[in-house]
């Protein structure tokens, strides 16, 4: 999946919705998956991203909204 702005959305990556902060916790479209979001638990969703935000929960993406902004890219090792 991609931001709005064009850049991949990467396992780990800061964000913000409507000024909520988020964290991106598993990326289906590179099968990447941080602690606590496994594979087995969302690989069945074949694509898009599971990002969690503190206001909101899990949301899982397939196409960005306008609203859903990069704030910080994920450290190289993708942790959060």
């Amino acid at each position: 999946m991609k931001y709005w702005d064009g850049q991949e959305a990467r396992l780990g990556d800061r964000v913000t919705l409507a000024g909520s902060p988020g964290v991106v916790v598993a990326s289906m479209d590179t099968r990447e998956y941080s602690a606590g979001h496994s594979e087995a638990q969302w690989g069945y969703l074949k694509s898009g991203v599971m990002i969690e935000f503190r206001q909101y929960g899990l949301i899982h993406y397939i196409v960005a909204d306008e609203d859903l902004l990069l704030v910080a890219r994920a450290s190289s090792t993708g942790e959060r």
